[in-house]
């Protein structure tokens, strides 16, 4: 238990992010060398109220709507985007709970958020399974007995594992009618063990390893939301949003950071051939002027659809996806174009932008891939 600050006021949180933000930029590039996952951010992030931040303000929190907190997101992402990957995994799942999860448990785990470093995130992803999203069986498995639910599986991508304190993780029973849905662990139950497997080009500090469960136990009011598989046939638009918006949002505040790092570069570096910095020359100017119509786009996109969810009209979850895809693309063209123009220097590994290049090019591999999301689209429009 740790000692909670007065909540800050929300017109001030944007402040205490950047602060906070900055901070944790200085040791960025360590932890992507290391690959260790920077667990003190969570606890400057949990003293600063930041872990409650969607908690609903009835129950202490900010009670932060989608526009907010992708705000946060993204500002966070701008110092240490491994760090925002786990926060937004956070976010999403307590927008989950606030929806569908039994009241006394989601009551639990929003006190839990506002007073300590209790952090959840969903396993879904499976060895064999891949994405839940394109389909497939699930090989993990729930057991109904007297003591409670065991569950035995193998997951992947944990993001965030080692810093967990619950784990909101995708099963089946294995009833003669098997039901799907999320089952509530602990993560310091017995029968869970993490194999350390990830070692990736990007987002290298989120350890997102492998968990697996052997014959874990759990009482059975932690089946938190499971029903019979025609009944996840048909996505909650809200809940949809809140997974696209937030991730879209990381990868857009990385290419924020590549882009300032370019700016930068761009007033420094002044070549005697050219007689002044290069950011008085045109070519250059175009191009920044490129990088700010994407970014531009990007927050008139994402803030829009924020407002619309908020407001209680979100967009369907085609229109969502389609968003994620716009502004994740358009944070990887930012970074390649500052690659681009920077040369050399851009590639250096004594500057961040070779990093940020690595982390933008995590943002294709988040649900909705490119090509389900275009597909949707596709099949909407022609009404097939």
């Amino acid at each position: 238990m740790m000692q909670k600050l007065k909540l800050v006021p929300q017109p001030d949180i944007i402040d205490v992010a950047r602060r906070i933000s900055g901070s944790f930029a200085e040791h960025a590039a360590d932890h992507d060398r290391s690959g260790r996952l920077p667990s003190v951010n969570f606890s400057r992030l949990a003293f600063a109220g930041l872990l409650g931040l969607t908690v609903p303000a009835e129950a202490g929190g900010h009670g932060a709507g989608l526009e907010l907190t992708s705000e946060i997101i993204g500002i966070i992402a701008q110092g240490e985007p491994s760090t925002a990957l786990i926060l937004a995994m956070h976010y999403i799942n307590h927008a989950a709970i606030i929806r569908r999860w039994p009241a006394p448990i989601a009551a639990q785990l929003q006190h839990e958020a506002l007073d300590s470093v209790a952090l959840i995130n969903a396993l879904r992803v499976e060895p064999e399974l891949g994405t839940p999203a394109r389909g497939g069986q699930l090989a993990t498995i729930a057991r109904q007995t007297e003591e409670g639910w065991r569950i035995s599986g193998h997951k992947i991508y944990s993001t965030g594992i080692p810093v967990l304190k619950w784990l909101a993780v995708w099963a089946r029973t294995d009833e003669a009618e098997p039901r799907i849905g999320t089952f509530l662990v602990p993560a310091a139950t017995s029968g869970i063990s993490i194999k350390r497997t990830w070692n990736q080009l990007g987002m290298r500090a989120t350890e997102s390893h492998d968990v697996i469960l052997e014959d874990v136990l759990i009482p059975l009011d932690y089946a938190v939301d499971i029903r019979p598989a025609s009944g996840w046939a048909r996505p909650d638009p809200h809940q949809i949003a809140w997974n696209t918006l937030l991730v879209a949002a990381i990868y857009d505040g990385v290419a924020r950071s590549a882009r300032n790092w370019l700016l930068k570069f761009l007033h420094d570096r002044a070549p005697t051939n050219v007689g002044s910095s290069l950011a008085a020359v045109p070519r250059f100017q175009d191009a920044v002027g490129e990088i700010e119509a994407l970014l531009n786009t990007n927050r008139r996109l994402m803030q829009s659809l924020a407002q619309d969810t908020d407001g209680g009209n979100p967009p369907d979850i085609t229109e969502s996806g389609l968003a994620k895809v716009t502004v994740t693309n358009n944070a990887i063209a930012v970074v390649e174009l500052a690659v681009k123009l920077s040369g050399n220097p851009g590639l250096s590994r004594a500057n961040p932008l070779e990093r940020h290049y690595r982390d933008v090019l995590c943002g294709r591999i988040h649900t909705p891939q490119d090509d389900s999301a275009r597909l949707a689209a596709g099949k909407a429009a022609l009404g097939v």
